[in-house]
């Protein structure tokens, strides 16, 4: 449904998205991570329309998003970084206007809203100026307009910004729930979001695609991979230290205090599970612990250890 072929898209001496290939289908949850100005929101405006490729092929749905521009946006609901929208207007005038603009007659366009409304939970605040809204209530204006007409892809930079926990929460439940009949992308900085919603995660720097996979699969790019903690005594600390460092698929270990307790993670190597054999240990030598786990992995990890920090990227890529 999002098809991108060998896109490039420079600023002056800038480079921004260098030949990037790209495809999404029905069904998918695409997680679009990278550093600040890595070019994510660069990719995200070509791909709805709003800047232009200066080299390569985006198709939406089978329409060209520069041959059959109209058609190709017709297909898309943009969430755009910022919320944009008309300050002045009720958050009910502005989504009857994007109804208009969509070209719904006025008793589709009250069904439509009336729907969006709901999904989006505004109903308390439907004929308060947006200009009055909190950073919250402005993002899900911003929604509410994408999903006005039910398209088959939606783009979402950012969409749970500003939302409280309980904002968050309904936010990615309606993500989940459209899925099934959509594409679509979601730009976020919140690492925990791509577990929450994703199905798979791309990761760009500096405009280059450098991962694409699913959740899962990124995390086992991670050191923590299948990696044990235990979490006991300082007075047990130093034995369980040295009788995990003998188990056959222990790569190493790592110790840090905490409070009063001893924290200490055991690696393992080639991704080996670990869990079983730490657990049988921890059990014959009798060791109290306040806590005994896996880890899947840690993809904050993933991520740095693949991408530039925001500085480098500054002097390299849009913002």
């Amino acid at each position: 449904m999002i098809e991108i072929e060998n896109l490039n898209k420079r600023f002056g001496a800038v480079t921004a998205i260098s030949g990037l290939d790209l495809k999404a289908g029905r069904g998918e949850v695409l997680g679009f991570l990278g550093p600040n100005g890595a070019g994510k929101s660069t990719t995200m405006k070509m791909i709805a329309g709003f800047l232009a490729p200066d080299s390569g092929r985006i198709r939406v749905c089978g329409h060209d998003i520069e041959t059959d521009t109209l058609a190709a946006q017709g297909c898309i609901g943009y969430l755009p970084e910022g919320a944009p929208a008309y300050g002045d207007m009720t958050v009910r005038g502005f989504l009857a206007f994007i109804a208009e603009v969509r070209g719904f007659s006025r008793a589709e366009a009250k069904a439509r809203i009336a729907d969006a409304v709901g999904k989006t939970a505004l109903g308390a605040v439907t004929e308060r100026s947006i200009d009055t809204l909190s950073k919250g209530f402005k993002r899900r204006v911003g929604l509410a307009q994408a999903i006005l007409h039910d398209p088959p892809v939606l783009i979402l930079d950012e969409p749970t910004d500003g939302l409280d926990p309980n904002q968050k929460y309904a936010v990615r439940k309606l993500i989940r729930v459209m899925a099934s009949e959509k594409a679509i992308i979601v730009s976020t900085h919140i690492l925990e979001e791509v577990e929450a919603i994703c199905t798979r995660a791309v990761i760009i720097d500096r405009g280059r695609l450098v991962a694409d996979g699913t959740p899962a699969e990124l995390l086992a790019r991670s050191r923590y991979h299948n990696a044990v903690t235990i979490l006991c005594d300082g007075d047990v600390a130093e034995a369980a230290e040295s009788r995990l460092k003998q188990l056959p698929a222990v790569a190493g270990i790592e110790k840090t205090a905490e409070g009063g307790a001893v924290r200490l993670t055991a690696f393992s190597k080639g991704g080996a599970l670990l869990i079983e054999d730490v657990g049988a240990l921890a059990q014959a030598e009798r060791w109290k612990l306040t806590a005994l786990y896996a880890e899947p992995g840690r993809l904050d990890e993933v991520f740095r250890a693949i991408t530039t920090d925001d500085a480098a990227n500054a002097t390299e890529a849009s913002p």
